[in-house]
């Protein structure tokens, strides 16, 4: 299909929300830099959402949804991959604004049997995996939400396949889905919370995200994303029966762009939890964030002000203090980008991985400069500017 082909089916389908402010670019820009970013990158479908002082002012969506050619609109179900983690947080801190969770009390007090004891359980982790290694006991919600747990990114990514420390929980950054699906584990085995029901109740019903959940619905095949990977070809949206904290959210930009609203006003939570969410937490001490397990940086080669918030990265830029989170697989890449400062925030979502190398100009475009270090969140990415028509 030709660029020009391209263009006319990208303004397709374009939503409506408040009107723009001061200093953001109007809808007709958005459209523009998006369906540039598309024509640059190949990318098949693109959403673009922007928030500013706490609510949604724009929600648009270019492109197609699928090989068919159906367009992708602000309401196809689209895969929310590891945004679902910052989710997940933000119900964490409701949990420690109501008394049911402590940040610094290890998970382990929340079981009722020792972890390993649970065995390996293809729904959560290999539990087993970790007897004789007593730093279970250590591992605090804290740890989890900072990325600093001790675990890789996932088991199976070990030689054996097998669940292990590779360092002391706490102790440094490394991003790790495997530790997000312990806390998960706890909630739902420990204090009995079922975690898709909980944040149905408590986020998702309440922002009026009617086609958000961790879990397939089959109502979802009516208007659903599928995906393009890096070679061109394309990958059908999976229909994930379990609940994984890690990243099985199925939403749409216009859903998500209500919780990223939510969560630069600090709806739901106190003003403490709201803070400490995106406040620095830990110092990331690596050059890139993948491999999860890269070597720490020498003091003066590191990213000056980036560091682990609770779900999110922090870091410090020209316009202050922000917050940033990727979402990613073979055929999806998304990215929330928000600043303090008028509560203002970037969301991105794109069924065609391509789409990621015009993420850092389009939202540079939309936002001005952050200061979000690119090259630590996407490392070997080779960034595309948005040429001029």
């Amino acid at each position: 299909m030709g660029k020009a082909r391209w263009v006319a089916v990208a303004m397709i389908a374009i939503g409506a929300a408040l009107p723009l402010q001061a200093g953001l670019p109007d809808r007709a820009r958005i459209a523009d830099l998006a369906t540039r970013a598309m024509v640059e990158t190949g990318a098949k479908g693109l959403a673009v959402a922007v928030i500013d002082e706490g609510q949604v002012r724009s929600v648009q969506a270019f492109g197609v949804r699928n090989a068919k050619g159906d367009p992708l609109t602000p309401t196809t179900v689209m895969y929310g991959a590891s945004l679902t983690k910052t989710v997940f947080a933000y119900y964490a801190m409701m949990l420690v604004d109501e008394g049911k969770l402590g940040l610094d009390r290890p998970i382990a007090a929340l079981l009722p049997k020792p972890l390993p004891d649970y065995g390996n359980l293809s729904a959560y982790g290999n539990w087993a995996d970790l007897r004789g290694d007593e730093r279970w006991r250590r591992i605090t919600p804290r740890h989890v939400l900072t990325h600093s747990g001790g675990f890789a990114n996932f088991a199976f990514l070990e030689p054996d396949s097998k669940l292990r420390f590779h360092f002391e929980p706490g102790a440094r950054y490394a991003y790790s889905g495997e530790a997000m699906m312990l806390l998960q584990f706890a909630f739902d085995e420990g204090l009995k919370l079922d975690t898709e029901g909980e944040l149905q109740r408590r986020i998702f019903d309440p922002l009026g995200m009617s086609s958000t959940s961790l879990k397939w619905r089959p109502a979802f095949a009516a208007n659903l994303a599928d995906g393009w990977k890096a070679d061109g070809s394309v990958e059908a949206h999976d229909e994930r029966g379990r609940v994984r904290a890690a990243g099985s959210m199925d939403t749409t930009i216009d859903d998500l762009a209500k919780f990223s609203a939510a969560i630069a006003r600090g709806w739901g939570l106190s003003k403490k939890s709201r803070a400490s969410l995106s406040r620095p937490q830990l110092t990331i001490t690596t050059r890139q964030q993948f491999p999860t397990l890269a070597p720490e940086a020498a003091p003066g080669e590191r990213w000056p002000g980036l560091a682990a918030g609770l779900g999110v990265v922090a870091f410090t830029g020209p316009q202050g203090r922000g917050f940033f989170k990727g979402g990613h697989n073979d055929s999806t890449g998304n990215t929330l980008v928000c600043i303090a400062a008028r509560r203002r925030c970037v969301l991105i979502m794109a069924n065609d991985v391509r789409a990621e190398a015009a993420f850092p100009a389009l939202v540079r475009a939309i936002l001005g400069e952050t200061g979000v270090p690119y090259k630590w969140e996407y490392p070997g990415l080779v960034e595309v500017p948005l040429k001029r028509n």
